[in-house]
C-alpha cells in the first residue's frame, strides 16, 4: 500500500492517512452563518486524514467575499459546532482556517459595524463580487492603527477560542495568498514606517505575534499557519527578500511547536517561482510536520513520491475534493476522478456542493 494512505504519525497530529482536505471557499454560508448543508458536505469528506475548513473570518471586518463563514458570534459557533460533530461522527479530524481578508474586500459585503482594513492605506489591484452590485473595484482600506493591530489580533486570538468552543481539532492561521497576515509580510501593500514595516523581523511581526497569542490561547499542538512565498495571488508581488523574509519566519514558526507548517507550491498553479524545491529547501531544518499544497491532487505519484521524503511530510489537495466526496478511496483504488463543475463553486445551493456521488452511488 503507499504511504500516502497509511496512517500518519507525529507528537500532535495522529492522522488515519497523509491526505488532507484543503481550505476551498465554496460560498454557501448565508448571512455569514455556517449550516447544516455545510454540514453534510463536510461529513460526506471526512475520509481525509484531515479536513481544512474553507476561510472563516474572525470578525466582521474580515468578511471581504459574500457568503462566507465567520466565527465571532454565539449563532456562527452553534453553526459551527453542528459541522465539527457531524465529521467526528464520521471518524475524521477537522481544523477551522481562520481568514481575515484585510483590503481584499469591498464595503458591501461587509455587514453593520465592518470596515476595511489592511498594513496600508493601498488599494488592491482587481475586482470583488458584491450581491448587491456584481463585479466593483476593491475599496480603499484604512490603514491600521497600533491599537487596530492589537484588536486584530485579539479577534484571531477569540476565534481561536471559539473554534475549540464549537469542537474544532485546531486552527489554521491563513497567512497566505494575500490576505491580511500575507499583506503585512508583503512590501508592495505594507508601506509602515513603525514596528510592523519596512525590515523582514518587523513585516513578520504581525504574523509571529499572532500564532504565539494563538498558541498561547488554545495549545501550540492545535495551532497551525498557512504560507505561499512567491505567490502573486490578490495583488502580491515578487521581491527580493522573499528567501529571506520566509527562512526567517518559518526559523521563528519553529520555535513555537506548532501543529504543522502548510506550505503552497505556487509554480503548480503557474508561478515562476516557488515550487516543491524551494519549499523543500524552506523547511529543511524545520522540526515540525510540513504538508505540501499545489498540483498534488491529480498526480498521485507525485504526492507518494513527496511523503516518501520524509516522514513530517503529508500533502493537501482542493479541487478533487469537491467532485469527489470519496476522493481517498477514489485514489486508493485507481478509480477515475469525477470533474468538478467549477459554475457551482461559488454558487448557493446544493448544486456543485453535496449532489457528486460516490461510487458506491454510481454502482
Amino acid at each position: 500500500m503507499k504511504k500516502l494512505f497509511e496512517s500518519f504519525q507525529s507528537e500532535h497530529l495522529p492522522l488515519r492517512n497523509h491526505i488532507v482536505m484543503a481550505p476551498l471557499t465554496r460560498s454557501r454560508a448565508v448571512g455569514n452563518v455556517p449550516n447544516e448543508l455545510m454540514a453534510t458536505y463536510y461529513a460526506q469528506r471526512a475520509e481525509a486524514g484531515l479536513i481544512i475548513t474553507e476561510g472563516t473570518s474572525p470578525s466582521a471586518n474580515g468578511l471581504g467575499y459574500p457568503n462566507i463563514p465567520a466565527i465571532y458570534s454565539e449563532e456562527q459557533i452553534i453553526g459551527w459546532k453542528k459541522i465539527t460533530d457531524a465529521v467526528h461522527e464520521k471518524g475524521g479530524k477537522i481544523f477551522l482556517q481562520i481568514m481575515h481578508t484585510g483590503r481584499v474586500s469591498h464595503e458591501l459585503n461587509l455587514p453593520e459595524g465592518g470596515e476595511m482594513v489592511a498594513p496600508s492605506a493601498i488599494v488592491a489591484a482587481g475586482d470583488m463580487f458584491t450581491l448587491e452590485e456584481g463585479l466593483k473595484p476593491h475599496g480603499m482600506p484604512k490603514e491600521m492603527t497600533l491599537e487596530d493591530i492589537k484588536a486584530a489580533q485579539a479577534e484571531y486570538v477569540q476565534a481561536a477560542k471559539n473554534a475549540i468552543e464549537a469542537g474544532f481539532d485546531g486552527v489554521e492561521l491563513h497567512s497566505a495568498n494575500g490576505y491580511l497576515p500575507n499583506q503585512f509580510l508583503n512590501p508592495k501593500s505594507n508601506k509602515r514606517p513603525d514596528e510592523y514595516g519596512g525590515s523582514i523581523e518587523n513585516r513578520t511581526r504581525f504574523g509571529l505575534e499572532t500564532m504565539k497569542l494563538i498558541s498561547d490561547a488554545i495549545g501550540a499542538h492545535k495551532t497551525a499557519i498557512r504560507l505561499s512565498p512567491y505567490g502573486v495571488f490578490n495583488d502580491m508581488e515578487v521581491y527580493e527578500e522573499i528567501p529571506e523574509t520566509y527562512g526567517y519566519f518559518v526559523r521563528e514558526l519553529d520555535k513555537l511547536n506548532i501543529a504543522y507548517l502548510h506550505v503552497l507550491n505556487v509554480q503548480a498553479m503557474g508561478a515562476e517561482h516557488g515550487g516543491v524545491a524551494f519549499l523543500q529547501d524552506l523547511v529543511k531544518d524545520y522540526q515540525g510536520v510540513v504538508m505540501f499544497n499545489g498540483g498534488l491532487g491529480y498526480d498521485i505519484d507525485a504526492a507518494e513520491a513527496l511523503v516518501k521524503q520524509s516522514d513530517k511530510y503529508i500533502v493537501s489537495i482542493g479541487a478533487p475534493f469537491i467532485a469527489n466526496p470519496d476522493l481517498i478511496n477514489r485514489l486508493k483504488t485507481g478509480a477515475p476522478l469525477a470533474e468538478p463543475d467549477k459554475s457551482t463553486f461559488y454558487t448557493p445551493g446544493e448544486q456543485g456542493y453535496i449532489d457528486y456521488p460516490t461510487l458506491e452511488e454510481i454502482k
